[in-house]
């Protein structure tokens, strides 16, 4: 997938970091955990505080600003904003084009500041370009939900929500770990995104990490590919030409995963395992269909967006979220990395992305 980096950084969850897990479930179970205006006799806190709720209220104008959705997992971003918007009738959705050239997006945001819209919800194209415009949007009194490719400054938004880019790496090696650690000399290969990205470094950090606490499998072999179909298959298929003989594959994204295996199968190489990245509906059902070399792949859910218009709807009604005693929303909210296998596909593969 295209850069997604975070304020988490090896692993650590920045200090207005909270990790919460919405990936467990669909986009729609996260104001499921943003919602509940019951009142209960738990003290005062509990009776007065303000919660979002499904019923209509004070209604908002909610802007959205993406990049172009030119990748299976943006295209899905853009899907679970629009969806997760029209289930509220108190909630008017401004969505622009999207764009991956910053000016134009830049543009696009300034667009919906200058109509005013209630609260804005923003995937950059590039962080650190459009930090500004979010700073301009914040000083206009219109609250900001940052979404995944992170702004330089926190003052540049009210709320980021994002995926945890070292979190794959660390589940993706960890599964891996404890599938071969029995296995004597187990050797591990690794197809990563681009490298001239820090959530590529990020998610490779993480994998290496994980790998360290099983001292009997060693990584031989890592090529990095660009996040598509063709450069997939092409990059795999010089990995199974270097390397005739390994245990597992860990492939950084599911569409170039796509691509991957075409190459193993035009190789007629099986043998190992392979666990991707994302969550595509086709690795899902290649996943629960288990006649494959792909037995998993780590989450890096595009339910972000449904959760971030959950999140953007509460501010614009000065509503809190529920299940947590602050009356205000989270400033930094980092999602799971979990793993899909045969055991659990089905629970998610209504989130599975085209």
């Amino acid at each position: 997938m295209p850069e997604h980096t975070s304020p988490v950084t090896n692993g650590v969850t920045s200090r207005r970091g909270l990790l919460f897990g919405t990936a467990a479930v669909s986009a729609g179970a996260f104001l499921t955990a943003c919602t509940s205006n019951d009142t209960k006799d738990e003290g005062a806190a509990a009776d007065t505080r303000p919660a979002a709720d499904d019923r209509p209220g004070k209604h908002v104008t909610i802007g959205f600003a993406g990049p172009q959705a030119d990748h299976g997992w943006l295209n899905a971003i853009n899907d679970n904003a629009k969806s997760r918007a029209r289930k509220y009738s108190d909630v008017t959705l401004e969505i622009t084009e999207g764009s991956n050239d910053t000016a134009q997006q830049i543009g696009q945001i300034e667009t919906l500041i200058n109509k005013k819209v209630d609260v804005l919800v923003v995937l950059p194209a590039d962080g650190k370009a459009l930090t500004q415009v979010g700073l301009k949007a914040m000083r206009a009194g219109i609250p900001v939900v940052n979404l995944d490719r992170v702004f330089d400054s926190a003052q540049a938004y009210r709320c980021w929500i994002g995926g945890d880019n070292y979190g794959m790496g660390l589940s993706a090696g960890s599964y891996i770990g404890e599938k071969l650690k029995d296995k004597p000399d187990a050797r591990v290969i690794e197809l990563a995104g681009l490298d001239n990205l820090e959530l590529t470094r990020q998610r490779t950090q993480g994998f290496d990490d994980a790998l360290k606490n099983y001292p009997g499998i060693k990584k031989v072999a890592r090529q990095a590919a660009d996040f598509t179909v063709e450069s997939g298959q092409a990059k795999m298929a010089q990995l199974l030409q270097a390397q005739p003989e390994f245990d597992a594959l860990w492939n950084h994204d599911d569409d170039q995963g796509v691509g991957a295996l075409r190459a193993i199968e035009q190789a007629g190489r099986d043998g190992f395992l392979m666990v991707g990245g994302a969550g595509a509906l086709s690795a899902f059902q290649a996943i629960k269909q288990d006649d494959g070399v792909l037995k998993a792949t780590v989450l890096y859910p595009p339910t972000m967006a449904a959760s971030a218009i959950d999140l953007a709807r509460a501010l614009g009604q000065g509503k809190g979220v529920g299940g947590l005693a602050e009356y205000e929303i989270p400033a930094s909210i980092t999602l799971y990395s979990a793993v899909v296998d045969k055991d659990n596909v089905d629970q998610y593969m209504p989130t599975g992305f085209r």
